[in-house]
């Protein structure tokens, strides 16, 4: 499908160079996946710049807001945080002690495991957490302003199609 000359983007002008450079290459996929990955950059900006905003680092926002989420009383296991999270229980343990050290999250005994430990939320992360989040969706709104509700809502399902092949067990 031939783009209009006046919504043409630099992934057109990337691929349209392929094309010309190595005809022999189905160079199809690029349309949709550089998109996604320049999309993604911006949309990184967007989030650091939304979290900055409210003193913190994207990782201790996705720390958290894993908190946050659980609800009250808003404490996890440092296993539940790292599948919650995506990473290691030796990143996870660095960044519970690094919030720990900023009081915005605290352990505590497990009381179903003597040797556990739980991870609890306090106030001033969760007031730190809700802040940054109403940031970032004010950003995140102006990103598909662009979009009425019927496509962003195609769009969010065509995504989730793509993510779910990515599914960790």
């Amino acid at each position: 499908m031939a783009t209009p000359p006046g919504d043409a983007d630099e992934v057109d002008a990337i691929v349209g160079a392929w094309h010309r450079e190595r005809p022999d290459v189905d160079v199809a996929p690029m349309q949709v996946l550089s998109r996604v990955s320049r999309l993604a950059r911006h949309v990184d900006r967007v989030r650091k710049e939304s979290f900055s905003a409210h003193g913190l680092e994207s990782w201790e926002f996705d720390v958290l807001a894993a908190l946050r989420r659980s609800g009250e009383p808003y404490v996890l296991s440092p296993g539940r945080l790292v599948a919650e999270t995506l990473v290691t229980s030796g990143t996870m343990t660095n960044r519970v002690d690094r919030l720990a050290t900023r009081g915005l999250v605290e352990r505590q005994p497990d009381p179903s495991d003597r040797r556990g430990v739980l991870v609890r939320l306090t106030t001033a992360g969760r007031e730190q957490v809700d802040g940054a989040l109403a940031e970032l969706m004010r950003s995140e709104a102006g990103i598909l302003a662009d979009l009425d509700q019927a496509e962003a809502d195609a769009l969010a399902a065509t995504l989730r199609t793509l993510v779910r092949s990515f599914r960790v067990s």
